[in-house]
């Protein structure tokens, strides 16, 4: 155990010794952890009658908001509440990231406001930069306890533990409460998997995430079920490698979705990002099902075969072009979004107009840009021939003005269809109530304003009348 800058216990948990540059290990050499060993404790700061405030926060991937929603129903189902903001509360849970170095400055510097604001509640953290970068993670001022990525499944019991924090005897919700629709979301982020077994150069998360853990087919089928139950209308399949489910268990992602479709009464599932070298056509005859949404986010990378190649990637642009193709002819409408990285290391002026080039005719619902930035440990750290950080960011520029044309293009071609929109979102403004939701493909819908508070985490129809004035959603009208 090490003393953090605050003057506080800071504990690093993992059961990887190389991943702890400082604070103490806490773990025998199966992994199991030991007794206690003393450390202040919140008992002494709360009756042990009343709950404590709890504030998750997360960033980065899908993934991370499912392991906080799961998180905050193991924390409500030990009697605790949770807090909206951070200086509401006694203790605070930070998920990080460490895609880029961006997010592990953003990482950084949110640990440090939650100590400045808050300096008596306790901070946990964890997370691909916390697992990557522990001795740091422990060191900064505030940090209680580093939680590596490797236990994330038992965060909640060993914060329980290790910060000595009560438990409760009876709920502090209602039973069978859903935090979700406390929120106003319909929507749940369901892990099934963890880890990755590809090693993409550009890629620090496989590293992070250690190696692929496929979740039962019967405990995801319980989950999505409890939610249902709970009220929640979409279920979204997360993980690091969403793809590569049941490698290790003998099972496989679409086996895994007929199970869902025919063992749960779930309105709508959805898939967070899959790699498209992992949908064959037995995958793709799943979306004739309607319960399965029409949109898929399909990381492309790269729009060049060369620049691809140094990547690592396995799937090359023709084939990515054919999996659009057939999901299109699968379902009409179907909306594709990826993620592109601009500028990594070698990238000609060719190859950067071959990436433009079949990034319009392909043809995507939406981008999300990342400008590449080397992460020590990668294969790519190593490569030559950097990016300037100015030509990242001309390229950068092309790519968003391209995004934003297809984005408003893809919305135009909706306006006048009547669809079934999850109403995820409520924020009242005296009398009135705006609702946000999506349509199945995962476009944005907007709702002028009204008196009826009831609307969020429901499933109803609209009509799609126009564009916002922003141009980056759909407003529609209720179809009663």
């Amino acid at each position: 155990m090490t003393r953090g800058g605050s003057g506080r216990s800071t504990i690093t948990f993992s059961t990887r010794p190389e991943t702890l540059a400082r604070g103490t290990r806490i773990g025998s050499d199966d992994g199991a952890p030991p007794a206690p060993q003393g450390q202040h404790s919140m008992v002494q700061n709360h009756q042990a009658v009343a709950p404590l405030r709890v504030h998750l926060r997360s960033l980065g991937c899908r993934l991370n908001e499912a392991e906080l929603q799961t998180w905050a129903r193991q924390f409500e189902q030990q009697g605790h509440q949770l807090a909206e903001a951070a200086t509401d509360a006694d203790l605070v849970v930070l998920n990080t990231c460490a895609v880029t170095l961006e997010a592990v400055r953003k990482s950084r510097q949110i640990m440090r406001r939650v100590h400045r604001a808050n300096p008596q509640a306790r901070l946990v953290v964890t997370g691909c930069y916390a697992t990557l970068e522990s001795g740091a993670a422990a060191a900064e001022h505030g940090v209680d306890l580093v939680v590596a990525n490797q236990e994330k499944s038992r965060l909640v019991e060993i914060a329980t533990r290790e910060l000595g924090l009560p438990g409760m005897p009876a709920l502090a919700t209602e039973p069978g409460a859903s935090t979700l629709l406390t929120l106003g979301r319909g929507r749940a982020f369901v892990k099934i998997q963890d880890g990755c077994r590809y090693r993409c150069t550009f890629c620090i998360v496989t590293v992070a995430r250690g190696a692929e853990h496929s979740r039962p087919v019967a405990e995801v089928v319980s989950e999505i079920n409890a939610l249902h139950a709970q009220g929640v209308r979409e279920a979204v399949l997360t993980g690091v490698h969403v793809g590569g489910y049941g490698s290790d268990i003998g099972g496989s992602l679409s086996e895994l979705v007929r199970a869902l479709l025919s063992d749960t009464d779930m309105p709508r599932i959805r898939f967070a990002s899959v790699e498209p070298w992992d949908l064959g056509e037995e995958f793709l005859d799943l979306f004739q099902d309607s319960r399965l949404m029409p949109h898929m986010h399909l990381p492309l990378q790269s729009g060049s075969d060369t620049v691809l190649k140094r990547m690592a990637r396995r799937c090359k642009t023709e084939a990515y072009a054919r999996l659009v193709e057939r999901l299109r002819e699968c379902v009409p409408g179907f909306n594709v979004t990826t993620d592109i990285i601009v500028g990594f290391p070698g990238e000609t002026e060719s190859e950067w107009t071959d990436t433009l080039e079949f990034v319009e005719r392909v043809g995507f619902g939406h981008l999300h840009v990342f400008s590449y930035s080397p992460r020590a440990g990668t294969k790519a750290a190593g490569l030559p021939d950097p990016v300037s950080r100015s030509l990242q960011q001309h390229r950068s520029r092309e790519l968003h003005r391209l995004g934003k044309r297809m984005k408003g293009q893809a919305l135009a071609d909706r306006v006048g269809r009547c669809e079934p929109i999850l109403w995820e979102h409520g924020t009242r403004n005296g009398d009135s109530w705006y609702h946000a939701g999506y349509t199945p493909a995962y476009f944005r819908v907007l709702l002028p304003p009204r008196a009826d508070p009831g609307l969020a985490g429901q499933i109803g129809r609209a009509r799609l009348t126009g564009l916002s004035a922003a141009g980056d959603a759909l407003v529609a009208e209720l179809i009663t």
